[in-house]
Parts: structure tokens; sequence; C-alpha cells
């Protein structure tokens, strides 16, 4: 829905009453549990509440093993376990003192309605934007960094994402010349032509999207919105195999009917980011989470969500109904790591980014996904890669290319997220069950259902 401009001011200006009236209260916990520290989040409820806490953990790096979601009414109650990247519950002042500053009363009053839900744009501008979406193939991101290298572009940070034969990347660079964003327009507006010439190659039915700003938002966020917004959750593209199924998340939306919710039950490997994933999609598709329940046992997560549309209804059609499922799984899969973790650490240089995809795809590696970093003179890049087929590489090859990079430099990495999660034993509980036994206590004693037994 469009809002005028007064509208607009007359909420953000009801908003800031609110918070004023009702501050949030931000609640740190290491004696309840001892596992985890419990994160407790009370505050007034308003769209996107959601997406704001679980976006400020988890760029924290930290992990929530659990969660239990309330926000019915007017007011926004959330319960988050977390523990830090080495399993530990949270020690580090500075880390709590940063959620208290994120969450707290001073945060919430700077945020405004203005912006979009959950992204954050950088108050000075440090570099130049360039967001990119079109259709994947091998070799695709060795020809955006030689343009970028041939137009005295500088990469200081950047990633990539494919999914569903589909790509999607948030590149920063700077002037080669003078380290500084680059503003002018006619430069611009060639970097933005040339680059979308690249990406469309001719063969994109759906066409490509290139779009280049002075600034930076929440890469992640705009990734899921960029993959959202070119629909790589459609199922009438897919070149490549199916996700092997111990990694293919299951994903159910029913109708609560007598309470007037639309219920997403989403089962899967765990890993980092998964429910900051999901609930951006949700976000994206313009649901409200009412309730939820998360919970990771071993390997496996839950996550249980409880939502209507923003005009106040549950899911009413079966071609809803499917699509958010197919949202739900493509939000899982975008990140999943498919491939070879190589990870490059070197001193930084003009054209090094060109020069490694280059050699990639000489070899007949496609990278499946990208995190390129730049930290001080240090280039801190991440690439997971597969064969031209998606297969796995040959450790032959991968020898090939360390050898042309250099052995020191280019190091191959186990990602633990990538490997089978064991199977349930005959006998045991089923986690199934158990998250659903946990997560009907919690809505019982909400008042959602009846019984829990």
């Amino acid at each position: 829905m469009d809002y005028s401009l007064p509208s607009i001011e007359m909420d953000d200006e009801f908003e800031k009453l609110v918070l004023r009236m009702n501050p949030p209260r931000v609640t740190i916990d290491n004696t309840s549990s001892r596992k985890a520290t419990l994160i407790k989040v009370d505050s007034a409820n308003k769209y996107g509440s959601l997406l704001e806490v679980v976006q400020v953990l988890t760029d924290l790096n930290l992990t929530i093993s659990r969660a239990y979601i309330s926000s019915d009414g007017e007011w926004f109650m959330d319960v988050f376990h977390v523990i830090d990247q080495h399993g530990n519950k949270l020690a580090d002042g500075e880390v709590i003192d940063r959620i208290q500053k994120s969450l707290g009363p001073r945060a919430c009053s700077l945020r405004s309605l203005r912006r979009s839900v959950g992204v954050q744009a950088q108050a000075a501008a440090k570099h130049t934007t360039i967001e990119l979406t079109g259709r994947d193939r091998p070799g695709l991101l060795s020809e955006v960094f030689a343009v970028l290298s041939d137009l005295k572009c500088n990469v200081v940070g950047a990633e990539v994402w494919t999914h569903n034969s589909r790509m999607a990347s948030v590149v920063y660079i700077t002037d080669v010349e003078n380290g500084l964003p680059i503003d002018d327009p006619n430069r611009l507006s060639k970097i933005k032509q040339l680059l979308r010439y690249v990406v469309k190659g001719g063969v994109d039915k759906r066409g490509a999207n290139t779009m280049v700003t002075v600034g930076a938002t929440h890469t992640e966020r705009r990734l899921h919105q960029m993959m959202y917004a070119d629909r790589d959750y459609a199922k009438d593209d897919i070149d490549g195999g199916p996700m092997t199924d111990h990694r293919k998340p299951s994903v159910t939306v029913e109708n609560c009917a007598d309470k007037g919710y639309t219920v997403v039950n989403l089962r899967c490997q765990d890993r980092p980011k998964l429910l900051f994933d999901t609930v951006c999609t949700l976000t994206d598709m313009q649901y409200v989470v009412f309730h939820a329940t998360v919970i990771v046992e071993g390997p496996e997560a839950y996550q249980e969500f409880y939502i209507r549309h923003l005009d106040g209804c549950p899911i009413s059609s079966e071609a809803e109904r499917e699509r958010v499922v197919h949202c739900i799984e493509a939000a899982v899969r975008r990140r999943s790591s498919e491939g070879i973790r190589l990870e490059l650490c070197s001193d930084d240089k003009v054209g090094l980014l060109s020069n490694v995809t280059r050699i990639f795809r000489e070899n007949g590696l496609s990278v499946t996904q990208a995190e390129v970093a730049t930290r001080g003179a240090q280039a801190v890049n991440v690439f997971y890669v597969t064969d031209t087929s998606g297969s796995q590489v040959k450790s032959e090859t991968i020898a090939a290319v360390r050898g042309e990079i250099g052995e020191t430099v280019l190091h191959v990495k186990e990602d633990i997220y990538s490997k089978s999660p064991p199977q349930d034993e005959g006998g045991k509980i089923s986690l199934g069950t158990l998250f659903r036994t946990r997560s009907e206590k919690f809505l019982y004693s909400l008042g959602l259902i009846r019984s829990y037994s």
C-alpha cells in the first residue's frame, strides 16, 4: 500500500509518542539457563519488530538456539536463547552493551517508518554500492570483476548468492585513483550499462537488473529482497539437480481456523542465520508473525510461525499457500553452501578478484557463493565452488588452482554445515514430536490452544 507524505509523518510521530510512553525493555539473563544467555525484549509492537531484533542478534554473530515469540495486540514480547561463536554464554561486556544499545529505547527512537523494513543505511558513504541480479552461469563472476577492473574500480567488499539458476550480488567499490566513492553520473552510467550487458548475457529471459548507488545497505537483507523480487523461488527455471534429500527443507503451511492464523512449520538442517533468513522472507511477503517457537536440537532446526497478512487475514488460497512453501524453501537454500569452500587471504591489490575468478573459470570452476572483504591491507575472501555441472570438484583441479593462485594464500576449508545430519535411530524420541510438544506447551500458556497433551 502506498502512503502519502502527510500520512507517513503522522504515523512516524505516533510511533515516537508510543515509544516515549512505552519504552522498550531489554533484559540480559545469564543465570536462568546453564547453556545459553536469555535475551528478553518487551516493546510496543509494529510491523518489522521481530526482524529488527533478529537482525541485531545475527549481526553480532550470535547463535539463536531457542526463541519464544508473542506479539498479539500492541505489545511485542520475545525471549531468545543465544550463544556466542564458541558455543558459550555471553561473557563479553562489549557485546552485551551493544545489544542493550541496539535494542533499547535510544535505538528505537532513531528508527523511522520512512526506511524499508530491516534495511539500514550508513550515515557517511565510504564506497559506491552496485546491486546485480540475473541468470547465473559459469564464469559470470569473473566477467563482472573483469569489467570493474577495466573501469578502474577497486572492489573493497562483495557478497554473492546463487539459487535456482539465479544470481544476486551486492558489490562495494571505490575509485582506484583516490580510494573514494565514485559519484560522477557519467561514469556511474557507464558502469551500470556495461555490467547490465554482462549480466544479461543475451540469454536471460527474465532480464537482468543493475543498480548503482552511493552508500550502503544491510547486505544480506538486500540480497534476500533482490532474490525475492527476482522470483528465485519459481519452480520453472531450475537447471541444476535437486538438493540432496538430507538438506532439503520440509515446509508445511496450514490454517488454524479457530484462531484466525496460518501456521508455517519448517524443519531442516540447522545452520547460522537460519532464523534471520526465514523472518526476512516472511517480512518481504508482507506477513506479520504474531507467535513463533524456534528450537534447535543437535543438527536439526524447527521453526513454527503463526502469521497473518498485513491486512489481518490468514492465507486464503491454495496458490498462496504453495507460494509461501516455495519462498521459505528458497530462503533456506539461498545461503546453503553448495560445493567446496576456498578461503583466500593475501595482500589486497587492484585486480586481485578479477585474476582469481579468471583462474577459477579457466579451470572449470563455478562460484555458487562468495564473500569478499578487505581488512586493512588484507583481502579476506571466501568462495564456494563446484564444477560447471554443479558437481563436486575433483581434487586434482583444486590442486591446480591452488598452484596458480598460491598454496600459501588459497586454502581448502571444511564447512561443517554441509555435512549430512545423523539419521534418527529407532527407539529414540522423535525430534519433531519434541518440538511440537514444547511449541504446544508455549502456545497453551498464551491461550492459543486448549491442550498440549
